[in-house]
């Protein structure tokens, strides 16, 4: 088989013998030739493409790690917060233990102060008011202490302060309020003052005699009670004064009840402020029914006139 090459130029047609083996050789080389070119035309086309595809998936890669790493942090951030609430959360049930201390205190101080019902309500919220003055729009109502961690504890050391202010006044007030109680005050029985302390005529004689104590005209059977708080030291019957009850008050005072007609105290009873130990009578040296009063202060008979007359 030959073919048949033919110019357009001045030259002469050329003939390709394929039945040449050396021919044949040059075409092969040549068709191999042409299919590496192609390989590596396509080989080159496909590094091109793949090369931004392997670099997006970089990217993608690179993102994702700083999504875990966010993540991450916004986990931690979520932790810290959660140990800062509770934290508060602990510091805000110690604050409110303590102002229900505080408002236990209070009340307490309110009854032995024996202050009006009603002028200091530990149960309902201070009233505040006034007009609403602003600033400006702009300005926020109320700003955040720079550490509010340190405005708590602040706070609570002010409660620890208050606590122990108002502990000393409660002590106090309860040391006035028991000195108030062994004190004798006010009337023992009903009735009225039917001869005073000091000099007087006697009853009896009508000579002139020492009365040591006041004697208050009431019925017979009618209470007597105890104007101070104490132990009956004596209770039966004394030369002069019929039946007796003698309370000692413990703080230097001593009263005496006479001319009783029944005795209901007992010696080493324990009577507080009202409580009945004895019935008017005329027993004794009496003229009639009343009870005679006597107050001693370190062992020494007073006018019992200013006791009675006062007030707790």
């Amino acid at each position: 088989m030959q073919i048949i090459l033919v110019s357009r130029g001045q030259k002469g047609p050329k003939t390709l013998d394929l039945n040449c083996r050396r021919l044949r050789c040059r075409f092969v080389a040549v068709a191999l030739v042409g299919i590496l070119g192609v390989a590596g035309i396509g080989a080159g086309v496909a590094l091109a493409v793949a090369g931004p595809k392997a670099s997006a998936l970089g990217d993608i890669g690179h993102l994702k790690q700083q999504v875990g790493d966010q993540d991450a942090r916004v986990a931690e951030i979520r932790r810290d917060a959660q140990r800062d609430l509770d934290a508060l959360a602990v510091k805000l049930g110690q604050l409110q233990a303590q102002s229900i201390r505080l408002n236990a205190l209070g009340e307490r101080l309110t009854q032995v102060g024996k202050l009006d019902d009603g002028e200091f309500d530990f149960d309902e919220e201070p009233g505040q008011g006034g007009p609403e003055l602003t600033t400006g729009a702009d300005v926020p109502a109320y700003t955040m202490p720079a550490s509010l961690s340190e405005s708590i504890d602040r706070l609570s050391g002010q409660f620890d302060t208050q606590q122990a202010q108002l502990e000393a006044l409660r002590d106090m007030l309860m040391d006035r309020s028991i000195e108030s109680s062994l004190r004798p005050t006010g009337m023992p029985v009903n009735g009225y003052i039917s001869s005073y302390f000091g000099g007087r005529p006697d009853p009896f004689s009508g000579h002139a005699a020492r009365h040591t104590g006041i004697d208050i005209a009431a019925p017979k059977g009618t209470a007597v009670t105890a104007v101070a708080e104490g132990m009956v030291t004596f209770a039966g019957q004394r030369s002069g004064y019929g039946n007796v009850v003698e309370i000692d008050h413990g703080n230097g005072y001593m009263t005496r009840y006479a001319h009783n007609s029944v005795i209901v105290a007992r010696p080493g009873q324990r009577v507080r402020v009202g409580d009945v130990i004895a019935k008017a009578g005329s027993t004794g040296r009496s003229t009639g029914s009343h009870v005679h009063f006597e107050v001693w202060y370190h062992d020494r008979v007073v006018n019992p006139l200013a006791y009675v007359r006062s007030h707790r």
